[in-house]
């Protein structure tokens, strides 16, 4: 029988565990191919509507959004989505793969809260999903809003 983690304890393992795991995550990502990331895949289709103004209305997604951190260029070869800033269609091209790229770091990270359920008890784990959600689910809907600003670039002739 194992004794229970102390909270502190309890804290600085889960904080340990998700630094550890963004940091083989983003490692990770940052290897995937721009080939595979281009490939249509059932990750990036909805079974409902996307739209703009759906983002824009239910989310309020532009008062936030300038908010969040981009720490696509924390690691070696990670890129920074301000960095590409031409409105040139390679540049645009690139950044909607690298908003796949986000998109699966942020689910990939979101996953961790599971682990958790290894060494927390019930209520640590609940927290864990509450932490993940909370840092997780904003990125997700600010790279799916900004692909569908970009593909709506592309579109343009």
């Amino acid at each position: 029988m194992t004794t229970p983690l102390s909270p502190l304890m309890a804290l600085l393992t889960s904080a340990l565990g998700w630094l550890l795991w963004s940091v083989v995550v983003g490692a990770l990502a940052n290897r995937l191919p721009a080939g595979w990331l281009a490939r249509s895949r059932v990750l990036w289709k909805r079974p409902w509507p996307e739209t703009l103004q759906s983002y824009e209305r239910h989310w309020a997604i532009r008062r936030w959004k300038p908010w969040l951190p981009d720490a696509g260029n924390a690691l070696p070869n990670g890129v920074a989505k301000a960095s590409l800033v031409g409105r040139d269609r390679r540049n645009l091209e690139r950044l909607v793969l690298e908003t796949r790229r986000a998109e699966l770091v942020h689910l990939a990270l979101w996953l961790f809260w599971i682990a958790t359920a290894l060494w927390l008890p019930p209520v640590g784990v609940l927290i864990n999903l509450g932490f993940a959600t909370l840092f997780n689910l904003p990125c997700l809907w600010v790279q799916r809003y900004n692909r569908l600003r970009l593909q709506q670039l592309l579109a343009r002739p």
